[in-house]
């Protein structure tokens, strides 16, 4: 069975776009984490708005940036793999939900 990849549980974590502006990254959530099993793409997602199906976070891909994400696009890339072995985006379903900005800063050697 497929991972669903935003659940309604962790969508109630992810506040509005543009609300941690300025926030200590201390104090930042990151809920969600979406990666590419056959790529070195990481989506690490700590904002999202639900009527235009947006995220906002920290995503490694060809540069480390900051910027939105599109559901539908992930989703999109998930369905283009449904009927194949292989599946492009997956949500980590290992991540901590409390993991914080400055800890995924860290990790990605940010700070």
């Amino acid at each position: 069975m497929q991972q669903k990849l935003l659940t309604k549980e962790l969508e109630k974590l992810l506040p509005p776009i543009g609300s941690t502006d300025g926030r200590n990254p201390a104090d930042v959530k990151v809920p969600v984490k979406f990666f590419s099993p056959y790529s070195n793409w990481t989506w690490y997602c700590y904002e999202y708005d639900p009527k235009e199906r947006i995220f906002f976070g920290l995503v490694r891909g060809f540069e480390l940036e900051f910027g939105e994400v599109s559901l539908d696009e992930l989703e999109a890339a998930v369905k283009l793999m449904q009927s194949g072995v292989l599946q492009l985006v997956e949500r980590d379903a290992h991540w901590d939900p409390n993991t914080t900005l400055l800890k995924v800063k860290q990790l990605e050697g940010l700070v």
